[in-house]
């Protein structure tokens, strides 16, 4: 398991190269003048040279992304133009909200895909699987803001049940943190469950035809015992990749999500910056998503050789 671990993280440095490599060119690929985009046409030409001169951009390209990986190795990503403050310092005000929501979406999304996909899967070509399969077309279909509005329109507005433009911090009253992440977490949710449910039922189906399985039934198991002990751990493997690349978009790409339900999250803090022409930060916060999505991918990596030997072994 250690071999694998550490083959795994090797592999992880050329992408965080390349990463950064884009991150960089993030700002210099914007078409007309960064400076000019953050300050408008309006402020003096010494103005400009100043912030110029601050971001480095007087200096040529190679120097500049020298510079910046520098600092970002000691953990500085830049400052905002607009806040003055650091990135990681708007990251931390922004990211709690990004991953309760992250992760109050996933549970929905297991809870419902799970058994959805099992039973789905045991009842191929029948009513429920008729039903099932409905429901996944659905959510995979369906654009989120839809669904929200839709939430909004029958939780909110008619039935009054719910919040549907305001934060609670959980840790502060989880009563009132729950109700105000329901709707929001919901709307992930169902999209992220009909990917899963639909994921789980199709590996599920190609395990349940293994030799193996068939030999578990011929030997008299139940076949709630022959899906449980024999089929469903090897058809996870498809399910924890899905789940470690969805978990990465949950934090960073819930923006339409953040912005409907008034979220302050990471993702609203991403547009915020880019209506503000705020590069520094936009950059800074790209970059920690990107990181993420590669950490989500290690963690897959590991999970495969903690659910299936075989890859632990021949890694």
């Amino acid at each position: 398991m250690g071999r694998l671990i550490l083959r795994r993280l090797l592999a992880t440095v050329p992408v965080l190269v390349l990463v950064t490599f884009g991150v960089f060119l993030l700002i210099h690929l914007v078409p007309g003048d960064p400076v000019e985009a953050m300050l408008g046409e309006s402020q003096d030409a010494v103005a400009k040279e100043t912030l110029r001169h601050e971001l480095g951009f007087d200096q040529p390209l190679y120097v500049q992304y020298v510079t910046w990986i520098g600092h970002v190795v000691q953990g500085d990503l830049g400052r905002s133009v607009r806040t003055h403050q650091t990135v990681l310092d708007n990251v931390s005000h922004r990211i709690r909200p990004s991953l309760e929501l992250a992760v109050f979406a996933m549970l929905i999304s297991l809870c419902v895909a799970i058994p959805l996909g099992i039973v789905t899967a045991t009842h191929r070509n029948s009513v429920i699987d008729s039903l099932g399969t409905s429901f996944v077309l659905f959510g995979i279909c369906m654009p989120n803001f839809v669904i929200a509005l839709l939430l909004i329109f029958v939780f909110g507005v008619t039935l009054h049940w719910l919040p549907i433009s305001s934060y609670t911090d959980p840790f502060d009253d989880p009563v009132a943190g729950l109700r105000s992440l329901m709707l929001p977490a919901i709307t992930l949710g169902l999209a992220l469950a009909a990917v899963i449910a639909r994921t789980l039922r199709s590996s599920l189906l190609e395990t349940l035809a293994d030799d193996y399985v068939r030999t578990a039934r011929a030997k008299g198991l139940a076949e709630w015992t022959v899906v449980r002990g024999h089929a469903l751990k090897n058809a996870l493997i498809p399910v924890v990749t899905v789940l470690g690349l969805q978990f990465g978009t949950l934090i960073g790409g819930a923006v339409i999500t953040e912005y409907i339900f008034a979220l302050p999250g990471v993702g609203r803090l991403v547009v915020d910056a880019v209506f503000a022409r705020d590069y520094p930060l936009v950059q800074g916060v790209v970059l920690l998503i990107c990181v993420g999505f590669i950490a989500s991918n290690l963690v897959v990596d590991i999970l495969y050789g903690w659910i299936d030997p075989r890859i632990r072994y021949s890694a």
